[in-house]
């Protein structure tokens, strides 16, 4: 089985995102965390997402503003991506990309 690897994600306290979700209580929407995770994968696996599909993603828990978070993602084998995101010890997204060409190889 292939290695993780581990990834900080970096969200600015001020980011846009959190003034004008939830004012009261702010929060990272979903799809802004999902694009972050999308981002690194591409990156640091050194492939192009553009022939990927995103096959599941559950949002597990709120982002606040100051949370550090850990992207855990893993390609098991050819053609799959599984990712966990967690502040701290909490999940707070998971999910997985399948793809035509092999995780492991740029593109």
């Amino acid at each position: 089985m292939a290695a993780a690897m581990h990834s900080p994600i970096a969200v600015p306290v001020d980011h846009p995102a959190f003034a004008g979700h939830f004012p009261q209580f702010p929060v990272l929407p979903g799809a802004v965390l999902l694009d972050e995770v999308l981002q690194i994968i591409e990156r640091e696996r050194r492939i192009d997402l553009a022939q990927w599909r995103i096959t599941s993603a559950k949002f597990l828990g709120a982002v606040r503003p100051g949370d550090v978070l850990d992207l855990e993602h893993i390609a098991p084998h050819s053609g799959l991506i599984r990712f966990t995101v967690r502040a701290l010890e909490r999940t707070v997204a998971s999910g997985s990309l399948a793809g035509a060409a092999p995780p492991g190889d740029a593109v």
